[in-house]
């Protein structure tokens, strides 16, 4: 069956609901006869009984409780464990059934019946299907059949993008020394280098960079030439090996550009983090890079962050704890690490604007690299701010340069308490967000998009997100087997657009990364809470979608009138307008008293 888009119910029973939920799935099993007395154990609302649906892409859980109409819908790639509650001689109410941690924050708990090992059924269809690979299944991904008018595979294309930023050039050269993966099986297969390097050179200088990940070029001053530059840490090791072969490189990329007296390398790590790197045979680069500085950016490793982000959902979820918010929320030192991140690319932003190029780094370059060389690019070029530009963005700082999606978010893997795992991504979006927040008017994209990309960062519904590095989605094939989330995003563009955005092309944006000016994402971070669903929606933007709903209906009303043959001045007044109830004429000040304005 081809699969749709689906994404709200609105029939009121579950039994009409089995063939639209079949459709965006190519199997699904319908648990109703078995497990009509399942019980939701909802934190804010109680027991609530209902019937539950469970397919090989989501659990959806209906009440049968008028009283309580409460619908869960959660992808089963948002499950990070299942585990059983209680067992057949556990005494009290509600106490035998299923704890289900997710990954978006919130956690689910269902009561079964204890008889004849009742939640056998339902654990052994939700670990199966929600840990696919740990079943030598296929992710949902190459199973889903959505079809979309564009193919959002075609949105990132790295010549086009070298290319839109002015390369090659007298410079910076494009080289494909790394088409079969041979240079480095982690990073893609198109890159750009300085015009002087030799191909040897990047063999040479790849055996001295951790994982081969050599500096390449990600980003280029249109008018100063100045570059950011992109790699992993020098193998120094504790007796402080050097290389002649990368310290000479790394001269070539600061004459590259005329003004750069110093190469300003950039090393996300907090020093003693970057000292003790050597000890596993890393490091960072020493006085003998001669035309060099180094700077430390104290960013914190992605197990400081899985901790971090752990103890923000214990604040949030179930209920948050006002009485000790400010205090609860700095314990978590999550806005801290997102003032780090920020306050990184700012300085890395503000140095290439003045016309020096930068190397930034941290151990491998896949994680805080992404994040302060994608932070930098968006403050610096305005077209990675556009709802297209943005995905450009992803696809190329974060998923052609192996940013480990599948490690840090463990798609279809049972391993939950895996080291591996880290929001390294979900930080990234959320400072997007804080610049979105500080520059209302600066983004064509909205908010909704940033909450979508999240949510599919978990769903495994589209192939964006799998997989760690390139060479293994080319051995996946997966472009040609799953579809993007671009395809879904660039389909129905109006409802990811920000009304108030004003293009300024050549603006750098320099958001305030200080605790005075970050705010917790409230509307991802404690959504699930019902008392805060209704606050999501600006009230302005409402009110200029409104505006601009109607301004749509005069200039199709003023179609109308041009196009009409009759010169009858009651034209407007007899014909039929969208949204009034009655035939009479409606004035322009009159239609306005229909709109529901929630100031």
């Amino acid at each position: 069956t081809m699969a749709s888009p689906v994404s709200e119910y609105h029939s009121s029973s579950l039994d009409s609901r089995i063939t639209s939920v079949g459709r965006i799935c190519l199997f699904h099993l319908y648990l109703e006869s078995k497990y009509q007395e399942i019980i939701y154990m909802c934190p804010f609302n109680g027991a609530v009984k209902g019937k539950v649906l469970i397919t090989n892409y989501r659990l959806y859980f209906k009440s049968s409780d008028t009283e309580v109409p409460l619908a869960l819908d959660v992808p089963l790639g948002v499950i990070s464990r299942v585990e059983k509650m209680g067992g057949a001689s556990s005494r009290g109410e509600n106490s035998y059934g299923l704890d289900i941690t997710c990954k978006d924050m919130r956690n689910l708990r269902f009561a079964l019946k204890q008889e004849g090992h009742s939640r056998r059924g339902i654990f052994e269809m939700i670990f199966r299907y929600a840990f696919p690979l740990s079943h030598s299944l296929p992710l949902f991904a190459y199973v889903n059949q959505e079809k979309y008018t564009e193919n959002g595979w075609l949105v990132y294309k790295a010549m086009e993008e070298f290319r839109r930023q002015g390369l090659p050039n007298n410079k910076w050269r494009i080289t494909f020394i790394n088409k079969s993966y041979d240079l480095c099986d982690t990073y893609p297969t198109v890159l750009a280098v300085p015009f002087k390097s030799k191909e040897d050179d990047l063999r040479k200088v790849a055996a001295f960079r951790s994982r081969g990940r050599i500096p390449v070029l990600s980003w280029i001053h249109r008018e100063n030439q100045a570059v950011i530059v992109r790699c992993s840490q020098p193998l120094v090791g504790m007796s402080g090996k050097r290389n002649k072969d990368d310290e000479r490189y790394l001269d070539l990329i600061r004459e590259a550009n005329d003004t750069t007296k110093k190469l300003t390398i950039y090393d996300a790590r907090p020093n003693v983090n970057a000292v003790a790197n050597k000890a596993t045979g890393g490091g960072y680069e020493g006085d003998e890079y001669l035309n060099a500085e180094l700077v430390f950016l104290d960013i914190q490793n992605i197990h400081v962050m899985r901790e971090s982000l752990k103890k923000l959902k214990d604040i949030v979820y179930p209920n948050v704890e006002e009485s000790h918010w400010l205090s609860s929320l700095e314990s978590t030192h999550w806005l801290e690490h997102i003032k780090l991140v920020l306050s990184g690319a700012i300085q890395v932003a503000d140095k290439v604007s003045s016309g020096n190029s930068v190397l930034v780094h941290c151990s491998d370059g896949w994680d805080r690299t992404a994040q302060l060389t994608s932070l930098a690019m968006l403050m610096l070029d305005s077209h990675y701010r556009t709802l297209r530009g943005f995905q450009v963005l992803i696809e190329k700082e974060w998923i052609s340069f192996g940013h480990k999606f599948a490690s840090r978010i463990g798609h279809g893997d049972k391993n939950h308490a895996d080291q591996d795992r880290s929001p390294i991504f979900v930080q990234f979006i959320d400072c997007v967000w804080q610049m979105t927040k500080q520059f209302p008017t600066a983004f064509e994209f909205n908010e909704h998009l940033l909450l979508t990309i999240l949510d599919h960062l978990y769903s495994c519904r589209f192939g964006t997100f799998l997989y760690n590095c390139e060479s293994i989605r080319d051995q996946q094939e997966l472009r040609s087997k799953t579809v993007s989330l671009w395809s879904l995003v660039n389909s129905k563009m109006d409802i990811y657009l920000n009304p108030f955005y004003t293009p300024e092309s050549g603006q750098v944006l320099y958001p305030v990364a200080s605790m005075r000016h970050l705010e917790l994402w409230v509307t991802y971070y404690i959504r699930w809470n019902p008392r805060i669903r209704h606050q999501q929606q600006s009230p302005v933007e409402q009110r200029y979608k409104e505006l601009l709903a109607l301004r749509e209906e005069y200039l199709k009303k003023l179609e109308q009138l041009q196009l009409s043959d009759s010169s009858s001045p009651y034209q407007l007044a007899n014909s039929t307008t969208p949204n009034t109830t009655s035939s009479t004429a409606s004035t322009p000040s009159q239609q306005y008293t229909h709109l529901q304005t929630p100031f």
